[in-house]
């Protein structure tokens, strides 16, 4: 350290700050702007970034949000939907039942209408055998009742005893 004070030597000392303010000048007026503007446009950029990135990131969780909400909105819709033809089907199931359950009824009644008809019809027609049959049968008797004179003056005369005048 002695030799250092011993070789020192204020001429130089002078001319090397001379030239160390001469060199900061020299980098103040040409280089330290540039140089300063660099790292303001670099610090802009990573700050522009970074405020992309979270605006980004916010985007991203409102269309998280979103899609959630419209998922469960359409979960409530296909759920709606799904009671609403449920329903649709339920009622036209039973539609369909009443309307056979009538239509029955009425093939029903139909159907009791025409057999009614034809035992009427039948009886109609029996009845009217018979009667044809007993008048045949009548007929007949009469024949061999009046075929002899005495019984047809019995027969005359019993009417006529039966026949009460007034």
């Amino acid at each position: 350290m002695e030799q250092l004070l011993n070789d020192f030597s204020p001429g130089l000392f002078v001319m090397q700050t001379l030239i160390m303010l001469v060199l900061i000048f020299i980098m103040a007026k040409y280089a330290w702007k540039p140089i300063m503007n660099s790292v303001e446009k670099r610090e802009e950029g990573i700050k522009d970034a970074l405020e992309a990135a979270e605006a980004a990131k916010k985007e991203m969780q409102n269309v998280t949000a979103d899609s959630e909400k419209l998922l469960r909105e359409a979960k409530v819709e296909r759920d709606a939907l799904l009671k609403e033809a449920r329903e649709i089907k339920e009622s036209i199931i039973a539609e369909a039942k009443e309307q056979a359950q009538v239509e029955g009824d009425k093939v029903i009644k139909q159907a009791q209408a025409t057999i009614e008809a034809e035992k009427k019809a039948a009886v109609a027609d029996i009845k009217s055998q018979v009667a044809n049959l007993s008048v045949e049968i009548a007929e007949k008797v009469i024949k061999e009742e009046l075929s002899n004179k005495d019984k047809q003056l019995k027969l005359v005369d019993d009417m006529l005893g039966d026949i009460k005048l007034n």
